[in-house]
Parts: C-alpha cells; structure tokens; sequence
C-alpha cells in the first residue's frame, strides 16, 4: 500500500518525483498546492467533498472518516491508480481549511495531471 494517510495531523510528505501535489509542501516546494477553503462548518465541507467524489468517474472512496477521506482515481487508458486525500483541518469564521494530497501511485511524471484534478475539485467546490 502507498504512503497515505494522517500521522500527527500531517499528511505523507510526497516523494521526489514531480507525480504528486500536497498543500502540506512548503510554498517553495514544486509540490505545494493550496489548500481549499469551502465555506461552512466541517460536517458541510465533508458532505461537499464527497459529493464531488462521488460524481467523478473512474473514482472510489476507500476510506470516509468524519476528518479525512481518501479515494482513489483510475486513468481511462492505462488504469494507473491514482490516491488522492483530504484532511478536514480548521475551521473557523465560517469557513473549512481542507488540506489536499494527490499522488500518482506508479511512474516518474504525471504530465500535472494532479494538479489539474484537485485545481478542478476546488473549482466545484467553490462554486
């Protein structure tokens, strides 16, 4: 199995290969992508990400917990599986700090494809 999941509030720190993106990099990092903040209480951004999962194609959730949710994505061609994570962090002033992971499991480069996947997801969710 993959490096995944929380260990002291942190999730896994990526690998050097440039096939994942974390908001728990370092602003420097080529790997750092934001965080997404979704507006409500932690029990609302929850319910708003896995609505966005679960209408993704080639997904499935593998582990739903009330702070951190992992699933998994599956490319159309070649069936590379990709481990994508959200940790439910902070809350405050109405809004939810989600912290994000996305991590190709196999290969070198992902051409940015996790980078557009949780760009994508932010959008929906802030819609």
């Amino acid at each position: 199995m993959p490096n995944l999941g929380v260990t002291n509030g942190k999730l896994a720190v990526c690998p050097s290969s440039p096939n994942c993106v974390s908001s728990q990099a370092q602003a420097n990092d080529k790997h750092f992508i934001e965080a997404i903040v979704v507006k409500g209480s932690t029990l609302d951004a929850h319910g708003k990400v896995l609505a966005v999962l679960e209408s993704s194609k080639r997904t499935k959730v593998v582990v739903n917990k009330a702070d951190y949710i992992h699933a998994e994505f599956t490319s159309a061609v070649f069936r590379f599986v990709d481990d994508v994570e959200f940790l439910f962090s902070q809350e405050r002033d109405g809004e939810v700090v989600v912290d994000i992971r996305s991590a190709s499991r196999v290969g070198h480069s992902d051409f940015g494809v996790n980078r557009k996947r949780m760009e994508a997801i932010r959008g929906k969710l802030n819609k």
